[in-house]
């Protein structure tokens, strides 16, 4: 990715504030209608004031579509310890003390949406009525969500700009975002080094869990040049064991942001001593931005170059560090110091590890 690209996005969507953007004439003149990824149609006032989110990921890309966490009343208990863990209470700090309106199983708190009072409510809309019924027969509009590609983000990005009225925003993040594959996949196309074998990993307790190439990882590892180990695995809960991980044999294992879990764990637990990636010291802890950066989100560009650079490790450039400063002003209005990019890359996790002297400053 190049700063220049992005800059060009950042131009187009005004100074670096933290005033939100001016919706467009058109679109606070009357009711707004979308549709949205259930195929229902719905009816706004204009565009809305208020937004509370069940879903995880969406009030950090709202919050980029936005520029402004001003219109975000509600979120999900895990988007609450992310933005505490994060930038995100940096950023914006009323981020950290946001109401919740759901939990893991994304069964909406109905009383405080009653209290909130949201313009609209963004929830999964693939997930049966037992989490989308409740909001609606409260009355409150709902945009229902599908998850697991690349054009699923995309269209989130499109809703989101509609429903803050902001559609030129979301079409300069969205052409920001294919740019950026378009980019990656000539950058792999032209590497003669073999695919690394890859994989994300959790871990909680003694217990090992990841994810399968028919998610969004299927996507984005085959992006960035990497065979995705889990390739055919299927499980419900994800739970894998360590003679599985031991069979895979992955040469780069990336550590999901939903657990606490760390390098130096990996390397200590004895059952996974003869994994390459343990043995070459590339495990790494993906990094926490306005997000978790391993899930589909406004920051994903960011992701693709921090797994390629993993993946395929060069010369300490500054690259990334500079595309993180120039991504974090266009996205959420905010002049990231070098620290905080410390921070985000999660350095002090990672680095003992393999080649993660290239992120230094």
């Amino acid at each position: 990715m190049t700063a220049a690209l992005i800059g060009a996005v950042a131009l187009t969507a005004g100074c670096s504030s933290r005033t939100a953007d001016s919706p467009a004439a058109t679109a606070d003149s009357g009711t707004l209608t979308l549709v949205d990824q259930r195929g229902e149609t719905i009816a706004l006032d204009g565009p809305a004031a208020k937004v509370a989110f069940t879903v995880m990921p969406a009030p950090s890309i709202f919050a980029a579509v936005d520029r402004s966490y001003d219109r975000i009343v509600g979120i999900n208990q895990s988007t609450l310890v992310a933005n505490q863990g994060g930038m995100f209470a940096t950023m914006f700090p009323a981020s950290a003390e946001s109401p919740v309106v759901a939990g893991s199983d994304f069964v909406p708190n109905v009383e405080t949406l009653v209290g909130l009072d949201p313009d609209v409510v963004v929830q999964w809309g693939d997930r049966g009525p037992d989490v989308t019924r409740p909001i609606e027969d409260a009355g409150f509009p709902l945009v229902g969500l599908e998850y697991g590609t690349q054009e699923d983000l995309e269209t989130w990005i499109a809703l989101f700009a509609q429903i803050a009225g902001k559609p030129e925003r979301g079409e300069q993040l969205v052409e920001w975002q294919r740019a950026e594959q378009t980019a990656m996949r000539d950058k792999v196309a032209a590497q003669s080094d073999p695919r690394p074998r890859a994989m994300i990993l959790s871990r909680t307790g003694d217990t090992y869990s990841t994810t399968s190439a028919s998610g969004y990882d299927g996507f984005q590892f085959d992006l960035v040049g990497a065979d995705l180990v889990t390739k055919g695995f299927v499980s419900d809960s994800g739970q894998v064991s360590p003679e599985q991980i031991l069979t895979w044999d992955p040469e780069v294992i990336m550590l999901s942001g939903f657990d606490q879990s760390t390098p130096a764990d990996i390397y200590a637990d004895p059952r996974l001593a003869t994994v390459s990636a343990v043995q070459n010291k590339r495990v790494y802890k993906t990094p926490l931005g306005g997000y978790r950066w391993q899930v589909p989100s406004a920051e994903s560009p960011l992701m693709w170059q921090w797994m390629h650079q993993v993946l395929y490790p060069g010369e300490r450039t500054g690259e990334l560090r500079e595309n993180i400063r120039v991504a974090f002003d266009d996205l959420f209005a905010y002049d990231i110091s070098e620290d905080e990019i410390d921070q985000v890359l999660r350095l002090d996790l990672n680095e003992d590890a393999t080649n993660y002297d290239q992120f230094l400053r």
